[in-house]
């Protein structure tokens, strides 16, 4: 009668504090280079050293640049981190991948593609988006900096238990909607707080049929929707992909691991806090239109109209609006888009670059877009070389940059101006997200890649 996550969270559990939190065990813990400093400097003041430091793996990505990364970082904040980071790695004896390692990159993007994030593990980093490592069958969520120094100092983290919920998503995709479509869909259905306090299981048709860069996708997103973070029971699909990678198991090692991989699920007769179901034919490639991500639309329909908003809610949807410059009832299709990012640890992957070049091929860059293109991490970018992914995307005027988080969000030099349009494969929609005033309209990389084609908000489909 267990859930999946009920095995993985019980399976951690070190006690139980009587009215309290639960001490979990966590198998590895990300660093990077943001809301790590103040941890360490807490077990420097206390004379602690890392508890269990080969569980440990840090890599700056936030504030690193896209461009010229052989180079001394300019922006002194930026590069004071960096260097901070480094040291920190070095004192504790933790293993670091600076800029220009091959082994560098976002850190969410690294830890799957390695095989440092394996099935029925506990996961955490100082970083919201830890829950994209959920999508090979982990426990995985972002903490603040007290609890990195936690862990750092003990390997255990107090938490209390999440509640549980799973998301059936059934039928068959429509042609150009893409796990990002599926994520932004929920978040509007749902709310950007409708999964809070939950631990979401993605399952049904569309989840088992996807690749894992897209269920790394929808794990990433879960945080949008308020929830302590979502994962997906681990299957063939999953062992494919981690059969070979750096860290996984090798050999004998490997079949031990995959037969326990495979208690990995939850029970038929599991029972959830909350169960929903969505139908696949509902959804279509997805855009947003306001300041947080549940503010989203089909690529084809208009903007909610301000009667069709709840009375607590029209305030702040009108905020949101004037923030855009859009209004209520408004379509978008063929609204005028100056930046175009693809990357972060959301689409940074081969295969967004793959459906992006899907569509760019044999068509030009608009002049009147900039477009950053920006892989996810130096195994991505090596990849894409080798697919000549990096030609077609030349031959159309696109370049492609040097790893990192990039325009994500305004802690690097790849900014959007204030008043800007940017159609971003990013995660976040925040009011000066990706920089003052910036624009940003959340969306996949097929929609990315037609708005780049085209210079306004284009549905794919009519490009494929």
């Amino acid at each position: 009668m267990n859930t999946l996550f009920d095995k993985i969270w019980d399976k951690h559990v070190v006690q139980i504090v009587e009215d309290g939190p639960t001490q979990l065990y966590i198998d590895r813990l990300y660093c990077h280079e943001v809301t790590s400093p103040q941890a360490f400097s807490g077990l420097r003041e206390r004379g602690l050293k890392c508890f269990r430091p080969k569980q440990i793996f840090c890599m700056p990505d936030h504030n690193t640049p896209t461009h010229d990364q052989d180079k001394p970082i300019e922006d002194p904040v930026s590069r004071k981190q960096v260097e901070t980071l480094k040291t920190n790695a070095e004192e504790f004896g933790l293993a670091y991948y600076g800029m220009m390692d091959e082994n560098n990159g976002i850190i969410h993007v690294v830890g799957p593609e390695k095989g440092l994030s394996l099935p029925g593990m506990t996961i955490v980093c100082g970083d919201s988006h830890t829950s994209t490592h959920g999508a090979v069958g982990a426990v995985a969520f972002g903490i603040g900096t007290s609890e990195v120094e936690m862990v750092l100092a003990s390997q255990c983290i107090l938490q209390q238990k999440p509640k549980s919920m799973r998301i059936n998503v059934n039928g068959k995709l429509g042609r150009g909607v893409t796990a990002k479509d599926v994520a932004l869909y929920l978040m509007s259905k749902l709310t950007t707080s409708g999964a809070t306090g939950y631990f979401v299981e993605y399952s049904g048709d569309v989840v088992r049929e996807m690749s894992m860069e897209g269920r790394l996708t929808l794990c990433n997103l879960s945080i949008e929707m308020g929830a302590r973070g979502g994962f997906v029971a681990p299957d063939d699909i999953t062992f494919k992909y981690l059969k070979g990678k750096d860290y996984a198991p090798k050999g004998e090692e490997w079949d031990k691991a995959v037969a326990y991989w495979l208690t990995l699920k939850s029970d038929n007769d599991a029972v959830f806090d909350k169960e929903l179901a969505f139908d696949a034919s509902d959804i279509e490639p997805r855009i947003t239109y306001g300041t947080n991500p549940g503010m989203g639309i089909g690529v084809s329909e208009s903007i909610p109209t301000l009667e069709s908003i709840d009375e607590n809610g029209k305030a702040s949807f009108l905020k949101s609006l004037d923030y855009m410059g859009f209004k209520p009832g408004e379509k978008l299709l063929g609204h005028k888009v100056d930046y175009v990012f693809l990357g972060a640890c959301t689409n940074g992957r081969l295969e967004d670059f793959r459906a992006f070049a899907s569509i760019v091929k044999g068509r030009r860059k608009s002049d009147s877009v900039v477009a950053w293109l920006v892989p996810g991490s130096w195994s991505v970018y090596r990849q894409l070389r080798g697919e000549g992914i990096d030609v077609i995307l030349k031959d159309a005027g696109f370049d492609i940059r040097q790893p990192g988080c990039s325009a994500c969000l305004a802690m690097n030099d790849d900014k959007v101006p204030s008043g800007k349009y940017s159609v971003s494969t990013s995660n976040r929609n925040f009011e000066g997200r990706q920089g003052p005033g910036a624009r940003t309209i959340l969306a996949s990389p097929l929609v990315a890649a037609a708005a780049a084609v085209t210079g306004v908000i284009t549905d794919p489909r009519d490009l494929m």
